[in-house]
């Protein structure tokens, strides 16, 4: 379950992320309405409670980041799309 928090400041953050286009990013996700409903890596629930969080997030730019992310309106194209060390770590 990854249920996130969105951090002010990049020394908060364990993962730093930016977002890209569909065909630059490491990583599709969709974001879900319930922690319920936040499964594996890239079903998102986000919190605005850090300590309801397991993962604590910096949006930046593509150069500083760690993973490429692309937000998907779909639960169905939610996933990796290529290898990463992150994979099952978020």
């Amino acid at each position: 379950m990854t249920t996130v928090y969105q951090t002010s400041t990049m020394g908060e953050a364990r993962v730093r992320i930016a977002l890209v286009d569909r065909d630059g990013a490491d990583l599709l996700v969709h974001r879900v309405g319930s922690r319920g409903l936040a499964q594996g890596d890239a079903l998102w629930f986000i919190t605005r409670e850090p300590q309801n969080a397991n993962v604590h997030v910096y949006f930046t730019s593509q150069g500083m980041a760690e993973l490429r992310v692309c937000f998907v309106d779909n639960r169905g194209e939610a996933g990796w799309t290529k290898p990463h060390p992150l994979h099952g770590r978020l």
